[in-house]
């Protein structure tokens, strides 16, 4: 009996597998060919014709590409530096003290999540130009740590909220000031999600492109930008090696988010 049980109960699972394997091959095969094809000899991209890294090559003289991906980095580390250290006080401050409006605040915080990206970046276009704010690298930048510091307050308030509330009340009742308190025991505990943050907000900010096109003026195109410029003139091997650099550079930026997240869990 027990052997028609486990021969029954292999049936579903071969089954279970083999769709997980198609959902994965359907998701991931059009990955796999734009990065396969970022090394294919054929100017046209259409058939494969061997093997080169000429295209990469290309990469190196190519002045566009160099400026879209300086200003990438550029609005990248200025809106993770703005909205992991706005969204980390934000947390604290939801999470550890009492005010009016509070509820309401960390309402608010999940606002740029759930809100699709093309309704915020018109919103926040809008916003400059009631302003009249010139149009530039800098309003990315304001426009990106807009919607980054919603991530960072989720990921540190997770933190806090199994973070261990008496090591903050024994330190202050040991004499520290709030900000020795703050130093020398609450930064250590709530480092990996601060960190985690960190990485993600980088991560969403260097592959934004519908709340970039929207708030970037003339001059400051970003990566995701010069690659939408370049698909006016067809799909290239070159194309495929800009977004290849891109795709290894989220991934090791997420692998090292999930790995802190992992860690912030104990597991």
């Amino acid at each position: 009996m027990n052997h028609l049980g486990t021969g029954r109960s292999r049936g579903p699972n071969w089954i279970l597998r083999l769709h997980a394997l198609a959902v994965y091959a359907f998701l991931y095969a059009p990955i796999v060919v734009l990065v396969a094809f970022s090394f294919n000899a054929d100017h046209r991209n259409a058939a494969w014709k061997g093997f080169t890294l000429d295209w990469y090559v290309r990469l190196l003289s190519n002045e566009t590409v160099h400026r879209a991906v300086a200003n990438s980095l550029k609005v990248g580390l200025v809106a993770t530096l703005v909205a992991t250290v706005l969204g980390t006080m934000a947390a604290l401050a939801l999470s550890r003290h009492r005010f009016l409006g509070r509820g309401l605040v960390g309402g608010l915080v999940f606002i740029p999540l759930v809100v699709p990206e093309i309704v915020m970046g018109l919103s926040i276009l809008t916003f400059f130009l009631t302003f009249r704010q010139p149009l530039s690298l800098y309003t990315v930048m304001l426009a990106h740590i807009a919607f980054c510091v919603a991530y960072v307050v989720i990921t540190v308030r997770a933190r806090l909220a199994g973070m261990d509330p008496s090591l903050e009340e024994a330190a202050a009742d040991l004499g520290a000031t709030p900000w020795e308190t703050f130093r020398l025991v609450t930064l250590p505990q709530i480092l990996p999600g601060v960190v985690s943050g960190a990485l993600l907000c980088f991560t969403l900010s260097f592959d934004d492109f519908v709340i970039t096109f929207f708030t970037a003026g003339v001059g400051a195109n970003t990566l995701p930008l010069t690659i939408h410029s370049m698909l006016k003139f067809g799909v290239t091997p070159e194309i495929n090696a800009v977004s290849t650099l891109m795709l290894g550079c989220t991934v090791t930026t997420m692998t090292l988010y999930t790995w802190m997240e992992r860690k912030r869990s104990g597991g």
